[in-house]
């Protein structure tokens, strides 16, 4: 059974360029793309399948990546789901409150093309690695 991958992006540019890096990465699994908070949880909610990964931004239209993860976290039906923060905000204040809403990990985004696809493959082998890719 393949894993599978949320990516929760609203930057068009960013989810091009996460999409190449996937591409052109170790990382084997289905991916599934929301581009605001609502369209995730309602994603999640409708959860068959759950994803084994949600990759997640913070600043997004309508329900931000902060009131996802809070969501998320607080549901019994979806807490397990591994929810990894990856964003351009090296915040402290985005950091403490994603770690107290129970995140699994904040990544900040790279800034090289390269280092985006060494960071997929890092969160990949820590979430998504599998027997079955081939």
């Amino acid at each position: 059974m393949s894993k599978y991958l949320l990516i929760v992006e609203d930057n068009p540019y960013d989810l091009e360029l996460a999409r190449a890096a996937l591409d052109l990465s170790d990382v084997c699994c289905e991916v599934s793309v929301v581009q605001d908070g609502q369209e995730a949880l309602d994603l999640l909610r409708g959860g068959d399948p759950l994803p084994d990964l949600v990759l997640l931004d913070l600043n997004m239209p309508r329900v931000n990546g902060h009131q996802v993860l809070a969501a998320v976290k607080g549901d019994p039906a979806l807490r397990e789901v591994p929810v990894v923060v990856f964003t351009t905000s090296d915040e402290q204040a985005d950091r403490a409150a994603a770690t107290m809403a129970g995140a699994d990990g904040y990544v900040l985004k790279p800034e090289g093309f390269n280092d985006l696809i060494a960071t997929l493959n890092g969160l990949g082998r820590r979430w998504l690695t599998t027997p079955h890719c081939a």
